[in-house]
C-alpha cells in the first residue's frame, strides 16, 4: 500500500511540475487575471447593451402615470359682494400611455448598424488585448528561463575558475606556471563573480516582471523548454494577406470609417420628416365636481419636419464629413502601418531562425575548442592559461547567445503572429497539450 501511496505522490508532483513548466499554464492565468483584459471584458458587455438601446427606437413605448390632488377653497365673493361657502375638492386621475415612432428619416435604422459596427469595434480591441496579454505572458515566461540559464552558465563558470585559481596557486609552488598566469586566473575570477551577480540580479528582475504579467507565483525550478510551436505564415506575401483579412487595428481603422458613415447618415435623417403615434387613456374622478367619473381615450398622429435650426442642422453634416474623411485617411495611413509592421516581423522571424541556426553552431564548436584547450593545459601541454580563459569566455558567451536566440526566435514568431492576427490560445501547439 505504502509502494503505490509513494507511486501516486510522485505522479502528482510531476504532472504539477509539468503543469508549472506548461507555458500555456501561465497564458490562461494572465488571460484570468490580468486587470486590463478583464476591463477590455466589461467593456465589450457594456458596449454590447448598445444594441438593445438602438433596437428599442423601433419598439412602441409604454407610461403609466397617476396623480391625486386636494384642494380646499375659502373666503368666496361673488360680483354682488356676497359670501358664500367654503368648499373642497378631492382629485384622482390615472392615465396610460403608448407611444410608437413610425418614421425618422432611417435615423433609428443607422443608430441601430452604428451600435453593431462599436460592437465590433469592440470585439477587435479586445482581440488585441488579449494578443498584446498572450505575448507578454509568454515574453515574460522565456525570458524568465533565458534569465535563470544565464544565472547559472555563469554560476557554472564562476566555479570552474575558482578551481582553476586553486590548481594554478598549486602549479605555481611548484613552478609550472608564472604569477602572472596566476593573477590572470584571479582577474578571470573576479571578473567571473561580477558577471554572476548582474546575472542574478536580470534574473529577480525577471521573476518580478513575470509575477506581474501573468499574476502568478513564478516557478523556480524551470526546464529548458522550447517545445512550443506555432502555424506560421510561409511567405511573406502570405503574412501580408493574413494581416490585411485578421489584423485588429486594421479593423479597428476600417470600422471607424464604417461607423462614421453611418454618423453622418444620421446627421443627415435629422433633416427628414419624422412621424409619430400615440394612445392614452385617462381616468379622472373628481369627488365633488358635477361630473364624478369620466374616461378619456385619444389617438394622436404628429408629423414634424425640421426645416431651419439656425445652421446648426447644416453645420453638423459638413462636421460629420470632414471627420468622415478624416476616418479614411487614417484607414489608408493604417493599411500602409500595418504592411510595414508586418513586413518587418517577417523579417525578424526569419533573422531570428537564422541567429538560433548559427548560434548552435557556435555553441557546439565552442564546447568542443574549451574541451580541447582545457585538457592540453591540464596536462601540462603548451596551452597558456590566457588561452584557457579565452575558450571558457568563448564557451559562456556562446551558451548565453544560444539561449538568448531561443527565446528571441519564438518570441519573433509570436510578434509576427500577432500582426497577422492568429495569436490566440487555439494557436499554440504544445506536446503535452495535444
Amino acid at each position: 500500500m505504502i509502494k503505490y501511496f509513494i507511486i501516486l505522490l510522485t505522479f502528482l508532483n510531476f504532472k504539477i511540475l509539468l503543469a508549472e513548466n506548461n507555458v500555456i499554464f501561465f497564458v490562461e492565468s494572465a488571460l484570468k487575471n490580468n486587470p486590463k483584459i478583464n476591463a477590455e471584458r466589461e467593456n465589450l458587455k457594456a458596449i454590447k447593451q448598445n444594441e438593445n438601446i438602438s433596437r428599442s427606437e423601433f419598439l412602441p413605448s409604454l407610461t403609466i402615470s397617476g396623480s391625486k390632488s386636494s384642494t380646499e377653497t375659502t373666503n368666496i365673493i361673488n360680483q354682488s359682494g356676497e359670501r358664500s361657502g367654503d368648499t373642497s375638492r378631492n382629485t384622482e386621475t390615472k392615465k396610460i400611455s403608448v407611444d410608437q415612432k413610425i418614421f425618422q428619416g432611417f435615423q433609428g435604422f443607422n443608430n441601430f448598424k452604428k451600435s453593431r459596427l462599436e460592437f465590433e469595434k469592440a470585439k477587435n480591441n479586445y482581440k488585441q488585448v488579449e494578443q498584446e496579454t498572450i505575448l507578454n505572458s509568454v515574453s515574460t515566461y522565456y525570458d524568465l528561463i533565458f534569465k535563470n540559464q544565464s544565472k547559472d552558465f555563469n554560476s557554472a563558470n564562476v566555479d570552474l575558475f575558482e578551481r582553476q585559481v586553486e590548481s594554478d596557486r598549486s602549479r605555481l609552488q611548484k613552478g609550472e606556471i608564472s604569477l602572472t598566469d596566476l593573477a590572470q586566473s584571479e582577474s578571470s575570477l573576479a571578473g567571473a563573480q561580477a558577471s554572476f551577480i548582474k546575472a542574478d540580479s536580470e534574473y529577480i528582475s525577471a521573476i518580478a516582471e513575470f509575477e506581474r504579467v501573468n499574476r502568478i507565483k513564478a516557478p523556480r525550478d524551470l526546464i529548458d523548454n522550447f517545445e512550443i510551436s506555432f502555424k506560421m505564415p510561409l511567405s511573406l506575401k502570405e503574412a501580408l494577406e493574413l494581416s490585411n483579412l485578421n489584423n485588429p487595428s486594421l479593423a479597428i481603422a476600417r470600422i471607424n470609417l464604417a461607423i462614421s458613415e453611418k454618423e453622418l447618415n444620421v446627421e443627415k435623417a435629422r433633416l427628414s420628416p419624422s412621424a409619430t403615434l400615440n394612445y392614452s387613456k385617462t381616468e379622472n374622478t373628481d369627488l365633488n365636481a358635477t361630473i364624478d367619473e369620466d374616461e378619456e381615450e385619444t389617438v394622436k398622429a404628429t408629423i414634424s419636419w425640421p426645416i431651419i435650426k439656425g445652421g446648426k442642422n447644416f453645420s453638423s453634416i459638413k462636421k460629420f464629413k470632414h471627420q468622415k474623411e478624416k476616418n479614411a485617411l487614417l484607414l489608408e495611413d493604417k493599411e500602409n502601418e500595418i504592411k510595414t509592421q508586418t513586413a518587418t516581423a517577417w523579417s525578424f522571424f526569419q533573422s531570428a531562425e537564422s541567429v538560433l541556426a548559427s548560434t548552435e553552431a557556435q555553441l557546439r564548436a565552442a564546447e568542443i575548442a574549451n574541451e580541447g584547450i582545457t585538457l592540453e593545459y591540464d596536462s601540462g601541454n603548451t596551452r597558456t592559461t590566457l588561452e584557457v580563459i579565452q575558450s571558457r569566455s568563448l564557451l559562456l558567451e556562446a551558451r548565453i547567445s544560444n539561449a538568448e536566440a531561443k527565446k528571441d526566435f519564438i518570441i519573433s514568431k509570436m510578434r509576427l503572429l500577432m500582426q497577422v492576427g492568429g495569436l490566440d490560445l487555439k494557436s499554440f501547439k504544445y506536446p503535452n497539450n495535444q
